[in-house]
């Protein structure tokens, strides 16, 4: 099975203190470290896993810059068998609809049995798995943490509403945006990545794979950020210190207090 996991390059947000720019419309990003998308990450080890189980080659891609190429080396590091980078000027700006448009015209270029994204990215829109898949007119299925191969299909399970979880029989060639905690990512070490430092990644520009400028970029963009804020503190926790009873009776005198109990 040939898997192809689109991963991304966001702020890490344990290394980081992140600050509103002098403008308001975005993060000032002069100084942040980088690392992979968490959720992109799950979805490289799964990719890994089932070509594991059944087979396969694993390719992450990306869009973005030179600087994303230490996001690629990673995964190789991790496992996976190749690499590209799809870099073009004129991708710059590209909201979730652009980015999916990029992505639709690389898959059609080559052939992919299945190709999973992470659930969401540092937008938090959780919107190029469903566009993409909605582009190329592939079956697809978010929040997924399962995922079987039985007979060139897959069995996945979802999560859904209330803690819930529901299974569906899905064919191929289809996307699967992988919730966290489908797995546990293995460790990727300093030696791992020195070893796949001299590995070859082809970069891809928009006339490589046959995107039109007019349809991805600032210009072509149909949601467009207008503000960021931070949110008004509130007040801090109450920690309660006394004995296990004590804590109970103090938790049911506060819940009382605000009208939780009639």
């Amino acid at each position: 099975m040939d898997i192809l996991v689109c991963v991304r390059r966001v702020p890490d947000t344990s290394e980081n203190e992140i600050e509103l720019n002098a403008e308001g419309n975005d993060i000032e990003r002069g100084e942040l470290v980088y690392s992979v998308n968490e959720p992109d990450n799950y979805a490289v080890e799964e990719a890994l896993q089932i070509r594991d189980r059944v087979g396969g080659t694993v390719t992450v891609v990306t869009v973005g810059g030179e600087e994303d190429e230490e996001v690629l080396r990673r995964q190789l590091a991790m496992g996976a068998n190749q690499a590209v980078l799809l870099s073009d000027d004129a991708f710059s700006g590209s909201d979730g609809r652009g980015v999916a448009t990029i992505l639709k015209e690389f898959v059609q270029k080559g052939h992919y049995d299945l190709i999973l994204t992470g659930v969401q990215a540092d937008d938090g829109a959780a919107q190029v798995g469903g566009m993409l898949a909605a582009m190329l007119d592939y079956p697809f299925a978010s929040l997924v943490n399962s995922i079987t191969v039985e007979d060139g299909r897959l069995q996945v399970g979802r999560e859904i509403e209330g803690g819930n979880r529901e299974i569906n029989e899905i064919e191929l060639p289809s996307v699967l945006s992988i919730q966290t905690g489908i797995n546990e990512p293995r460790y990727v070490g300093m030696r791992g990545i020195r070893q796949v430092a001299s590995v070859p990644i082809p970069t891809l520009r928009g006339t490589d794979v046959g995107v039109d400028p007019a349809a991805v970029g600032e210009k072509a963009t149909k949601v467009k950020r207008i503000d960021y804020f931070v949110p008004t503190r509130g007040k801090g926790a109450e920690m309660l210190h006394g004995s296990r009873k004590e804590n109970a009776e103090k938790v049911l005198e506060l819940v009382a207090a605000k009208g939780g109990l009639k």
